[in-house]
């Protein structure tokens, strides 16, 4: 393989490849290249010099280059030279996988007509060239796709190959092709051993060959072996040289916290960022982050593995069963879903209901329980002798579950001598049985039979959630030791904890060896960690302690990334455990993870699913009943806080009950200014889940607590979220007059600023264009104009989206399109910086409004998929209310009767059980365009 050089200096080289009536586009490219920071070579024909041999330059040039960008035009297409001489030189770099290639759609060509173009996922990724765009989002679009190139500049594990050598060859697999980028090891560790599922590896075989198929869901209960079953696929897919994936990753969510003691998709989503790419992992909300990891998986056919997601999930028992608590993932997911040249694989124990609408693309397959047949061959493969019936029989009695038949077979042998009719001996547990009742009863009589050693080290383990790597095991058995946990496997016993670990890996109750790290299956581990807490509550306690405070010296003392303050999250739960909350609180969260009130990890990590799972520790039963151990204001604290960061990951229901109970302690305190906010908070939030008359009720009371509180500014806010109730529920007289004292209340606290601003203006503007009265526009053009003033001299991100917002609807309302698109995008993008989710809504219905008036279907559409996906989650039902009948307008325009029908039908239904009087005319009106 001849080597490929860099530029003389060391530099990188970009070639660019482009029509001279495009120079204007290529030195805008340069100059976006040059800003992102990083030193190259950009190489384009303008650097050919007078008498340079200019054909041999261009092609030096492209042989040394990493990385080419080819400006996509009519006169780039139509270009004899670049057809003929440059584009077959780089095509031939490309298929030997030494040169990566970007298009960029910069004025309007036929580009799909071009075989080998078509075949190459340019940018934008919608195709819009960005000579058709408007001048801040064409430099938007430069921006990141200068940015892109950076990462794949920077980062060697990005690029198509790896560098290595000292020439700087590049390498290349055993066969001569391009080796697959691959980060994995993080699922449970399989054992040799997978009987029966012959049908299902040939599924996954053919799925991911199927390319209408996007993503692929197992669901099975735990124990089933979804973990086992991928990874022997996996181990297939690399013997098979990954059959044309460039891109694998697994990552692993199991856990076996409790509802809402699961863990976050913080840590997934900021490291698979990073890993594929994208310049800033760390901005912007959770959504934009799974909806940007999206847009980088799908650049290349990938492979991407999420084990365990269900601790991810509401459960069974929650009125949204089966939905994803967390922004980032469902964003993914669903993004995946509609779109993606590889296959994204999923475990989890339950249904995602997210993804019930993606059947086609997105199946989900339930993963059975062995047949008797497979069930009686794994318990003969264990060791396990008798006839064939028995057997089967034996299988059956232990409901063909995988697990199950694992630990028996080895149990049998162990103790048993492998004689299958001794399985009746296997305890019959008290509890009733359920689809882990079988499991349980191999793991008590198991447990039986071990040694005290054996038995210490699963205890051991009954302290984590997740796999225990060795520092944290060596803490737990250094002096002294902790009774009922490590008697027998102290430091000075290093022969006997061995010899106890290979024991137990020879029994199945440890996974396989994966490094020194010690694992078992969370059936297991829940096991030995219930029978800690109720048997031996001393060493739960102090085991707990030990981890506590070894976590606290892992970490720095005031970490910077989530990676290094993932120590202290995981210390605030072993804390708590033990009984320390007020000190963890104090000295941990607090000091360490807040770093006082600023709060660090939610304000600059944006770590609102990690913070909400650590607050979790703080609460005898989230979310309402926080831990007694915590002083009153520590309780008051912890509950806001839970609420905030619910709320902010879109959990909205869930948000109400913590801020129920912190204005029902406020109001026994009587202290009415804190009570007040809570109530103002509550209408507003139950406004957004659509109980209007449960917010007009907490607006009157936010309103009375704040006129005791004689707080001047919630006095005048409070009247605003009251009359926004009103305004919502059609009540528009009382909602104006509300609006006029609370503005009358503004001019007396701030004289210089007599009008409402900033959310309350927003209000106001809101309930002014729906009014529709003669000069409603201009008045509210006037009001914005004003407001925007104030918010951008203070910064104030969601103030400035909210004022855009009402601005692009005056000059809708106006007739003015072209200010308003400028508005209503600024106010979309905007929201989405803001990072309010529940807010978002609004500016995508309004700029979906503008598209159907400018007839753009698709674009209308889009932001009423976006909004009404972000509704039906939240639930937000009257943003859900107001996607429909929006949408039925867009059909109404289309002539589409029954899609009219359907959605006008479904918006109907929620002003019934919402009392979102406001709209019952809107919802009339258009019913009478479908007859």
């Amino acid at each position: 393989m001849p080597e490929k050089p860099d530029a003389p200096d060391g530099r990188p080289t970009v070639f660019i490849s482009y029509s001279h009536k495009d120079e204007g586009w290529k030195n805008k490219l340069e100059t976006a290249l040059k800003a992102v920071g990083i030193h190259l070579e950009i190489w384009s024909d303008r650097q050919i010099g007078a008498g340079d041999a200019w054909k041999a330059e261009i092609f030096a040039a492209i042989d040394r280059a990493v990385l080419a960008v080819l400006l996509i035009s009519n006169d780039f297409l139509a270009s004899r030279f670049i057809k003929e001489e440059e584009v077959p030189r780089l095509l031939k770099r490309l298929d030997e996988g030494t040169l990566r290639i970007l298009p960029l759609f910069v004025r309007p060509s036929p580009f799909e007509e071009v075989e080998w173009l078509a075949a190459i996922q340019g940018r934008p990724t919608d195709a819009k060239p960005l000579s058709t765009l408007r001048k801040a989002q064409s430099e938007k679009h430069l921006s990141a796709f200068a940015k892109e190139v950076r990462s794949h500049l920077t980062a060697p594990t990005a690029s198509p190959l790896s560098r290595g050598g000292e020439g700087g060859r590049w390498e290349r697999g055993p066969g001569g092709e391009v080796p697959p980028r691959l980060d994995l090891g993080r699922l449970p560790v399989a054992g040799p051993l997978l009987i029966g599922r012959d049908d299902e590896l040939a599924r996954l075989d053919a799925t991911w060959q199927d390319s209408t198929i996007h993503v692929l869901t197992l669901v099975a209960f735990g124990g089933t072996g979804k973990s086992a079953l991928v990874s022997h696929w996996l181990d297939r897919m690399a013997a098979a040289g990954w059959r044309g994936a460039r891109r694998v990753l697994d990552w692993s969510f199991y856990s076996q916290g409790t509802e809402d003691r699961g863990t976050s998709a913080d840590r997934f989503l900021d490291y698979a960022l990073a890993w594929f790419g994208d310049p800033d992992p760390k901005e912007k909300t959770s959504r934009d982050k799974g909806l940007r990891l999206a847009e980088l998986v799908r650049q290349e056919k990938t492979l991407l593995v999420l084990d365990g997601v269900e601790p991810l999930q509401h459960p069974a028992t929650h009125p949204l069963a089966g939905r994803l608590k967390d922004p980032g993932l469902a964003a993914l997911l669903k993004s995946l879903a509609g779109a993606n040249p590889g296959l994204c694989v999923v475990t989890t124990r339950e249904r995602i209901a997210d993804l019930d609408s993606c059947s086609t693309t997105a199946p989900q397959v339930n993963l059975e329980a062995l047949s008797p047949e497979a069930g009686a061959e794994l318990l003969k493969e264990l060791g396990v002798t008798g006839r064939d019936s028995e057997l089967r029989d034996a299988s059956r009695e232990f409901g063909n579950h995988a697990l199950t038949l694992s630990l028996l077979g080895t149990y049998l042998k162990d103790i048993h001598e492998g004689d299958v009719r001794r399985r009746r001996e296997v305890h019959i547990l008290e509890e009733d049985a359920d689809e882990t009742g079988h499991a349980r009863r191999v793991i008590a009589s198991y447990a039986e039979a071990l040694e005290q050693p054996e038995v210490e080290v699963l205890r051991l383990l009954g302290l984590f959630d997740r796999p225990a790597f060795p520092a944290a095991i060596k803490a737990l058995r250094a002096e002294p030791a902790i009774s009922g946990l490590t008697e027998t496997v102290g430091p000075k016993q290093e022969a006997r904890f061995r010899k106890a670990v290979a024991r137990l890996r020879r029994a199945r109750l440890l996974l396989e060896e994966g490094g020194d790290e010690l694992d078992a299956h969370p059936l297991v581990r829940v096991y030995f960690q219930e029978d800690l807490q109720i048997h031996r509550p001393e060493a739960w306690k102090a085991g707990n302690l030990r981890l506590y405070e070894h976590l606290q010296k892992e970490a720095p003392d005031l970490p910077d990334t989530l990676e290094e303050m993932e120590p202290l999250f995981t210390a605030v739960i072993h804390g708590c455990r033990a009984g320390r909350q007020q000190e963890v609180y104090r000295e941990v969260f607090q000091r360490r993870i807040q770093r006082g009130n600023s709060p660090y990890s939610l304000d600059t990590l944006g770590a609102f699913g990690s913070n909400l799972s650590v607050l979790s520790g703080f609460f005898d039963r989230p979310w309402d009943q926080p831990s007694t151990s915590l002083t009153s204001g520590t309780q008051a604290f912890v509950l806001n806080a839970a609420a905030i960061c619910l709320h902010a990951l879109g959990r909205l229901a869930d948000a109400v009950p913590p801020m129920e109970e912190a204005l029902r302690r406020a109001v026994d305190l009587e202290n009415w200014r804190n009570g007040a906010a809570g109530a103002s908070n509550l209408s507003q939030l139950t406004l957004t889940l659509g109980e209007v008359a449960r917010a007009v009720s907490f607006g009157q009371q936010s309103v009375d607590l704040a006129d005791r509180s004689d707080d001047a500014f919630l006095r005048m806010a409070t009247r605003t979220e009251l009359a926004d109730a009103l305004h919502q529920s059609g009540r528009l007289e009382e909602s104006a007059e509300a609006f006029r004292k609370a503005e009358a209340l503004q001019a007396e606290r701030q004289p210089r600023y007599p009008r409402l601003y900033s959310l309350q203006g927003y209000l106001y503007c809101n309930l002014l264009l729906s009014r529709g009265e003669p000069g409603a526009f201009e008045e509210v053009q006037g009001r914005a104009e004003a407001a925007i003033k104030i918010a951008e001299r203070n910064l104030w991100l969601l103030d400035i989206a909210l004022d855009h917002l009402s601005l692009g609807r005056a000059h809708l309302g106006l007739g003015d399109f072209a200010k308003a698109a400028e508005h209503l995008d600024q106010a979309v993008e905007g929201l989405r910086r803001a990072g309010q989710e529940n807010y978002l809504p609004l500016g995508l219905l309004a700029r979906a409004a503008l598209r159907r008036l400018q007839k753009d279907w698709p674009a209308a559409e889009a932001d009423l998929s976006e909004a009404l996906e972000i509704a039906e989650r939240g639930p937000m039902r009257l943003h859900e209310c107001d996607a429909h009948l929006e949408w039925a307008r867009v059909c109404r325009d289309q002539g589409d009767w029954e899609g009219l029908e359907r959605h006008v039908t479904r918006a109907r239904e929620i002003v019934e059980a919402t009392g979102y009087e406001r709209r019952r005319g809107e919802v009339e009106e258009l019913e009478a365009h479908g007859r």
